[in-house]
């Protein structure tokens, strides 16, 4: 309600309440012109200069700076490498260390003649990720990543976690054969069950258990057959490249638990190679 009070001459002014002159003020504020704001104000480079409500319903762009600590020193990024390079979505389905993998094979094969691989690793990686982990590697703390080794940690602390890695030694240490299938068969996926979980832990000899007694009754047979009679009791356990051998106390070394489908197994006595229908049918 407006308030009316007497001037010195006896009319009737109207006064003027302190919620009209903030209402006013903030018209005045509105309609300033840039120009009049510098010029009152100072710049905008000021942290303290006036901003209006335009400016600040639509602010300049800002963007975080990056996780990755630039190193000092200097790599040219071909352009034909990054549409080569594996994507990673960060989706449950897609295996961290396979992408590290084929992500370090394109690495390896376009590798410049002076720069360090683990340099190119860590300018070349940023590429691959995709959605999900693409937001993720943008929310990691401002230049927390100093070397290709702290990003492969983070990378993989984040996209396989400690329930998944539990969830695949289970596979691993409950394997078992599957109705009707071929020894072949069963190796190769017990393989994939090993690779998808390569921080397994597992030793050798324990793979080997493992595999063994998940087996079924007559794959046992067969492989006891191989090994003369005994399989757990054969010998001495040899760790190779992508195989698992065994070497039977009788001096025979048998390649037990990789065997390529189309190789008929071979049993040798005193120099005399024979040929095993039934172990040629099974495996």
């Amino acid at each position: 309600m407006p308030n009316w009070i007497r001037d010195s001459g006896g009319r009737l002014v109207k006064r003027d309440t302190p919620h009209n002159k903030e209402l006013e003020l903030s018209l005045k504020i509105m309609e300033a012109t840039p120009e009049d704001q510098h010029s009152h104000h100072g710049h905008q480079d000021n942290p303290n200069a006036f901003r209006s409500m335009r400016d600040r319903m639509h602010p300049p762009r800002m963007s975080a700076p990056s996780c990755i600590v630039p190193p000092t020193e200097q790599l040219v990024i071909r352009p034909h490498i990054v549409p080569l390079l594996p994507t990673f979505h960060g989706m449950e389905s897609e295996n961290p260390y396979a992408h590290i993998k084929e992500f370090e094979e394109v690495c390896n094969t376009f590798q410049e003649g002076g720069a360090s691989i683990d340099l190119m690793r860590l300018k070349l990686f940023p590429f691959t990720l995709k959605d999900k982990a693409k937001i993720w590697l943008n929310s990691l703390r401002p230049r927390s990543i100093r070397t290709w080794t702290d990003l492969q940690a983070e990378f993989v602390k984040k996209f396989f976690p400690t329930h998944r890695t539990n969830g695949l030694k289970r596979q691993i240490s409950n394997f078992s054969t599957k109705e009707n299938e071929k020894f072949y068969e069963c190796w190769e996926r017990y393989m994939e069950a090993i690779n998808a979980c390569p921080h397994h832990g597992f030793d050798t000899w324990l793979l080997v258990s493992y595999f063994y007694d998940g087996m079924s009754s007559s794959m046992k047979q067969l492989l006891e057959t191989m090994c003369g009679g005994d399989f757990m009791r054969g010998g001495k356990l040899l760790e190779t490249p992508g195989a698992i051998y065994t070497k039977p106390l009788v001096g025979r070394v048998w390649k037990v638990l990789e065997m390529p489908r189309d190789v008929h197994t071979s049993l040798h006595y005193g120099g005399r190679l024979e040929r095993s229908p039934r172990l040629s049918r099974d495996f």
